[in-house]
């Protein structure tokens, strides 16, 4: 496994991050256990979860189970950079969510509960929060890094100018900020590369995309019918509207003899900027096909193929559409 900088800190992470969104809702707790502990086994270090995932509101399924294969020891938790997010609703009330000081206090007791830990190495806002101004969101971050709870923040789903704006409040503050952004990123979604990535570059931020297979289309189109979170009518409209491009792409897969899943994530790789994508597998089959990816080098020929099938946004701002 190879292991590099979380941004432009100190902290090393492994390649490939550990999604856990499907733990609860599509795989059971004892196959998440089985997927964690070949996670660790073949040196991925960097676990990805949020406090809503689960997707019953306050309950924090997921980290629940995490918690729970945390706590039968093993130096399990000294051995795993741990991340978590903050802002989704966890309960009803009108301050059961988003980023004001109020819910990140609270927010934060209550992942530590679940995940039966004494601290969160990386807190990531799970989306931008317009009504909280930026001094009240770091000064709730400062007390959790002066506490020891919180290690390191980032951000996700961020525009630019959101990282802009938090990098610039943070700096006033003299406090590191964000360390990292976790987007929407792969080969059929490229926006980000407009000015996120070039935003993330600039502050040094280390880019954590999700969703690196597009829900599973970018895995092969006879993977699709598998009873997963894929297999829904929303995913059906995208396969049959992008079809004509994925068999093209899964035609480009094939004469470099590699699988479609493997490609998106090595495309992903190949970017400096990007430390790690989430892949989020449901059963050990999964995880186990993902480590292959690390391994796949594409050649120029290649890239340019993928950048004619999937092209992204022209490049950077301004000059993607001004001279």
């Amino acid at each position: 496994m190879e292991y590099v900088n979380l941004g432009r800190t100190g902290l090393k992470v492994s390649r490939l991050c550990l999604g856990t969104m499907n733990f609860g809702p599509y795989t059971s707790e004892a196959d998440s256990f089985a997927i964690m502990d070949r996670a660790l086994e073949v040196g991925i270090d960097f676990f990805d979860t949020a406090d809503v995932y689960g997707w019953k509101i306050g309950e924090g399924i997921t980290e629940n189970i995490i918690g729970r294969w945390l706590a039968q020891g093993g130096n399990r938790r000294e051995k795993i950079v741990l991340a978590t997010k903050v802002n989704g609703r966890m309960g009803e009330g009108p301050n059961d969510r988003r980023l004001s000081a109020y819910h990140i206090r609270q927010a934060v007791e209550g992942s530590l509960r679940r995940l039966q830990t004494d601290h969160i190495d990386l807190y990531q806002m799970h989306h931008v929060d317009r009504e909280t101004p930026w001094d009240e969101i770091w000064q709730a971050m400062e007390v959790l890094v002066n506490q020891g709870k919180v290690l390191y923040v980032g951000s996700s789903n961020f525009a630019a100018l959101h990282i802009a704006q938090a990098q610039c409040s943070a700096e006033k503050r003299h406090f590191l900020g964000l360390v990292s952004e976790q987007s929407l990123y792969n080969l059929s979604a490229r926006t980000i590369e407009l000015e996120v990535i070039p935003a993330c570059r600039t502050y040094g931020l280390g880019l954590i995309p999700w969703s690196p297979l597009a829900g599973g289309l970018l895995g092969g189109i006879n993977q699709l019918s598998d009873g997963g979170r894929r297999n829904t009518e929303n995913s059906q409209k995208k396969l049959d509207k992008l079809r004509s491009n994925l068999e093209s792409y899964e035609a480009v897969c094939v004469q470099i003899g590699e699988s479609p899943a493997d490609v998106s994530l090595a495309w992903l790789l190949h970017n400096p900027v990007v430390t790690a994508p989430i892949i989020g597998p449901r059963n050990l089959e999964q995880l186990n096909g993902s480590l292959h990816s690390l391994d796949i080098k594409l050649s120029q020929e290649t890239l340019n193929s993928l950048d004619d099938l999937w092209p992204g946004p022209g490049g950077e701002a301004p000059e993607a559409y001004a001279w």
